[in-house]
């Protein structure tokens, strides 16, 4: 579909030619006529989709005609990226439409707030903001939402794990209610859906790509211990010269330093970026791996959701996340708009019954690969059916093994019957890491 098919007003279509936008993405065609006919909606779709410009477009159409004074629309997400990312995407859009907006989330100096406030009271159309500085300048009497006409909540499920769903009451509670209400999220967990019945009027429902990797993504999964992943990582990197742009995804703040440190030592040009990163430093490092300056992004799941960087040839999953529905926003990083792009990912044996629940989420049982030899032995595929992890979990190389990777999962035996591979039998003792 064509975006000159929706009806939008003139003004709206010359930013549209401006930024190059032709065909309509599927989550596109399905909710911006909704939106324009004022419904309320509920949109699941996962990263790379083109949700934003879903809501924002039908926003802009309207606001464009509205009459100025107050802010008339409000969108809530879950990090100050993101913010920053709509803000820009907003910015583009409106350009022609005289509609502005301002961006509202932690990090900043003095300066920064009073902006905000001043934003907050009615200085601008649109607010983007993050719910927990939204409030603090709700307890500080700096917001006046009386004009509001539009409630976006973006990236819902994510602002839920975070735990806001008690602030998002909050501040939608001060909110008039006669509004459009839109929510957009990845997954349809019953939580997004008990949230959708608090804020959405007779909502109406738009689904796409679900919980599915992008096509163009070769996915491989390594079987590694912990403390081999590090030398995994250094030896994969070898021989990926020429990809420009790699984001490697940690647990923990602590192993986003640890292995910045440790490629850092290599003389890659990397960069690390987690939630205990000042904002003007997470602003800077983002910019430069944008920009290419920094070949190598090592971060937190602050990255995995919501950030538009083009061109990510290769995503590490260092840690298996927690929750299934994560590993596909993580690898959606890479293959965006129909591009190829490669995902790896370490699994312990911590991780092994976490994995299998991705497996399940994607519909596809994986090959288990076995790190290189001089890194030493890998652990054996064995997940015990109450989901934890059997003791004793590393397994010799040897055998019907080919060296570099193991036999994958549901290899059939001589006998034509069906059986879970189990690893390369141990010989003597529990064995060690070299």
């Amino acid at each position: 579909m064509k975006f000159t098919e929706f009806g939008l007003n003139d003004v709206l279509m010359d930013a549209i030619e401006y930024m190059n936008f032709d065909e309509a993405t599927e989550i596109q065609e399905k909710a911006i006529p909704l939106i324009l006919d004022g419904k309320d909606i509920i949109g699941c779709a996962q990263t790379g989709t083109g949700k934003t410009a879903a809501f924002v477009l039908p926003m802009l159409n309207a606001l464009s005609e509205m009459r100025v004074g107050g802010v008339k629309a409000l969108i809530l997400c879950p990090t100050r990226e993101l913010a920053i990312q709509i803000d820009r995407q907003v910015q583009g859009l409106a350009y022609f439409a005289q509609v502005t907006c301002h961006p509202v989330y932690g990090g900043g100096d003095g300066v920064a707030w009073d902006q905000e406030a001043e934003a907050l009271k009615g200085g601008t159309d649109i607010v983007i903001a993050t719910p927990g500085r939204l409030l603090a300048h709700m307890e500080q009497g700096n917001v006046d939402f009386s004009e509001v006409e539009f409630l976006i909540l973006d990236e819902a499920d994510r602002m839920l794990d975070i735990g806001f769903y008690d602030d998002i009451l909050r501040v939608i509670k001060i909110l008039p209610a006669e509004r459009q209400s839109l929510m957009f999220s990845a997954t349809m967990a019953p939580k997004i859906r008990n949230l959708a019945r608090e804020i959405l009027q007779d909502p109406a429902e738009v689904s796409v790509a679900i919980s599915k990797p992008a096509e163009g993504v070769s996915q491989l999964v390594y079987l590694a211990h912990e403390e081999q992943k590090i030398g995994l990582t250094q030896h994969l990197l070898k021989d990926k010269d020429t990809f420009t742009s790699i984001i490697i995804f940690c647990s923990t703040k602590r192993k986003v330093e640890q292995l910045t440190r440790k490629l850092a030592q290599r003389n890659y040009a990397v960069k690390g970026m987690s939630s205990d990163y000042e904002q003007e430093a997470r602003e800077k490092a983002l910019a430069e791996f944008k920009s290419g300056r920094i070949r190598i992004m090592v971060a937190t799941d602050v990255m995995s959701r919501g950030i538009d960087i083009k061109g990510i040839d290769l995503v590490i999953n260092y840690d298996v996340p927690n929750d299934a529905e994560d590993y596909v926003h993580r690898i959606g990083r890479t293959a965006r708009a129909k591009t190829e792009g490669m995902a790896i990912t370490y699994v312990a044996p911590e991780d092994m019954y976490k994995f299998t629940k991705i497996e399940r989420l994607v519909e596809r049982d994986y090959q288990k690969l076995s790190i290189p030899e001089h890194l030493g032995e890998s652990p054996r595929w064995e997940v015990s059916p109450k989901g934890g992890q059997r003791r004793n979990n590393r397994s010799k190389r040897r055998g019907d093994a080919p060296k570099g990777e193991g036999k994958p999962q549901g290899a059939k035996s001589s006998s034509g019957k069906k059986k879970r591979w189990r690893g390369p039998k141990r010989e003597g003792g529990s064995g060690s890491p070299a």
